[in-house]
């Protein structure tokens, strides 16, 4: 069953580009991988909540279906500083210290709006989650992101989701969440290439600085210990 939460209504002055902005969220279900909507995004190439614990052992995205426009859909990014989430202990790059770990393995969108009506843009991402040596539980809630901006310019709107993940004993888990954002237009000529969408995890300064390096830590399904691969 679906669930429609409400969790965003932000004013905004900006020249009258964007009154305000609304995201909402549904319940986890196997989704789709963006630049604009309806393209796939791998986040290695970019330069940049349900109640229930969320888990499946292997979900899979397709793309969304298409719509005829009034005009381009908004940019939709993954943030490569906030791309993966890497807990260290002592933040020491070792594959002793490592304890949960993210990575959103990519994302779909699309928007549809018309004449003066608002841009609705649904996002779909797809979650690889695991456990290191330093893992204290078997469950942990990880915590991303969602911006709305004005392209090349200021964040106008922010919001942050929980992903509560049940590991059920084993090293991984994936997980799919889909997000729904709605953006006003103060005019009909405003068009989506007004704007750009961003998505991240809430790290840490210390874990955007690991993410640059291009340096990760995957953990193995079965296996109680993290590899480290070579930077990128």
């Amino acid at each position: 069953m679906r669930r429609v939460l409400p969790v965003l209504a932000v004013s905004v002055v900006l020249a009258g580009l964007l009154p305000a902005v609304a995201m909402a969220q549904t319940s986890s279900r196997p989704l789709p991988t963006g630049g604009r909507p309806g393209q796939s995004q791998d986040p290695s190439q970019t330069g940049q909540a349900s109640d229930t614990p969320i888990v499946d052992s292997a979900p899979r995205i397709a793309p969304l279906s298409r719509r005829v426009n009034a005009g381009p859909c908004p940019y939709v990014k993954i943030l490569y500083d906030a791309a993966r989430y890497v807990e260290l202990a002592d933040n020491r790059a070792a594959t002793a210290n490592v304890g949960y770990t993210g990575e959103i393995e990519g994302l779909a969108a699309d928007c549809s709006y018309r004449g003066t009506d608002p841009i609705t843009v649904q996002i779909n991402l797809l979650f690889n989650l695991g456990r290191g040596p330093m893992a204290a539980a078997g469950n942990h809630t990880y915590r991303y992101w969602i911006a709305v901006t004005e392209r090349n310019r200021a964040i106008l709107a922010k919001q942050y989701f929980d992903l509560p993940v049940d590991f059920r004993g084993g090293e991984t888990a994936s997980a799919t969440q889909e997000q729904t954002i709605v953006i006003p237009r103060a005019a009909a000529t405003t068009s989506g290439d007004n704007f750009e969408i961003l998505v991240g995890f809430d790290v840490t300064q210390e874990m955007a600085e690991f993410n640059r390096t291009g340096s990760r830590f995957r953990i193995n399904a079965g296996q109680a210990q993290a590899e480290a691969t070579d930077p990128q």
